[in-house]
């Protein structure tokens, strides 16, 4: 099915240079001189990598009809990954380079969309934020704010994220997946 820059929709799949990519999101932009165009951010379901591109308003593209199949992530073997159907209970293995750079934020019981495209499995889909233990970090200190700087922080599923100075181990933290950003305390230890 070919559909042209009016029709893009924040989430859908498209072929790009025969790449399969998710629509983060998009701008339509009408300068005072020129022609009108389209900014976009759009996500390789196969890696994960974040690019940004423009279009000329009215291009068309090829849609990538992406299934999204609700799993269970279950556990890790090296760079295997294991998840669950959520309906049939079916388990499905994946390498870390299908999971694509989200693997970094997988506990185990996440609840995960699964991307199928033509029958083959493209990624996973996270959920846009996670709540994460801090296991590692240097201690914070009296007085500390959320505006007087950050420290690098390890979560307990290994991804390491910029935190506040006020942040301790065991606190549980609010995480972005898409961007790797700290978004504030869900509860402290």
């Amino acid at each position: 099915m070919t559909i042209d820059t009016s029709d893009f929709r924040n989430g859908m799949g498209l072929v790009v240079d025969n790449d399969v990519y998710q629509l983060v999101e998009f701008q339509h932009v009408k300068p005072g001189k020129g022609g009108a165009f389209v900014r976009t951010r759009l996500r390789n379901v196969k890696s994960g990598s974040v690019l940004e591109k423009t279009f000329r308003a009215g291009e068309k593209f090829q849609r990538a009809h992406l299934e999204r199949k609700p799993m269970q992530y279950l556990y890790s073997t090296g760079s295997e990954f294991f998840f669950m159907d959520m309906e049939s209970y079916e388990q499905l293995s994946m390498q870390a380079s299908e999971v694509g750079s989200g693997a970094k934020y997988l506990k185990e019981g996440t609840e995960v969309a699964v991307l199928i495209h033509n029958d083959r499995v493209m990624g996973v889909d996270l959920p846009i934020t996670m709540e994460l233990a801090v296991v590692e970090t240097d201690p914070g200190l009296r007085g500390d704010t959320a505006s007087g700087g950050s420290k690098p922080a390890t979560l307990e599923t290994g991804a390491v994220v910029q935190v506040p100075l006020f942040i301790n181990v065991g606190d549980v933290l609010k995480v972005d997946t898409r961007t790797d950003a700290y978004l504030g305390r869900a509860r402290t230890a």
